[in-house]
């Protein structure tokens, strides 16, 4: 199966700081891949679905954890003549823990989470993009304990 060269690149790097519901910091790195295509654009052009996969590393401060993640995020954006474009986003992912109790207070059960995530957001004429995204993790009851971990974070993306 062929696929044009830029369905695999390297689109964007992701800087992050959260807060948790522990009241812990998180600190994330992340690097996006878009799909390299439009999933579905309005007749008008004024709503647009795209997406995009992350893979992240995010430091748990306060809680001796790290994590990676891979998610496939979809994008529903709501380009103007304005040169910023707002947008929502929306995915399900993995997520591989080093710890499954974080510090004494909260027990995931298994290294292996569930991501989900909501967010919004504005992109600009640049490609750079500034939002908030609501994170919450858990094992969907693969084994418990399952207390998940929730948080919220600010974000700045970088195009590539």
């Amino acid at each position: 199966m062929a696929c044009s060269s830029s369905v695999y690149a390297l689109d964007g790097i992701t800087l992050e700081g959260g807060h948790t519901n522990e009241s812990t910091d998180t600190l994330r790195l992340g690097l996006q891949f878009d799909f390299g295509r439009t999933l579905w654009q309005s007749d008008g052009g004024g709503a647009v679905i795209s997406g995009y996969w992350d893979a992240g590393y995010t430091h748990w401060s306060g809680l001796d954890a790290e994590s990676v993640i891979l998610t496939p995020v979809f994008t529903l954006s709501f380009p103007g003549n304005g040169g910023v474009t707002p947008f929502i986003e929306g995915g399900i992912g993995a997520a591989v823990f080093t710890e499954t109790n974080l510090d004494n207070r909260r027990d995931l059960g298994s290294k292996f989470q569930f991501e989900d995530r909501i967010g919004a957001g504005m992109r600009f004429t640049s490609g750079a993009e500034v939002g908030l995204r609501y994170y919450h993790y858990s094992n969907a009851g693969i084994k418990q304990p399952n207390q998940g971990i929730n948080k919220a974070a600010l974000y700045y993306r970088h195009p590539i």
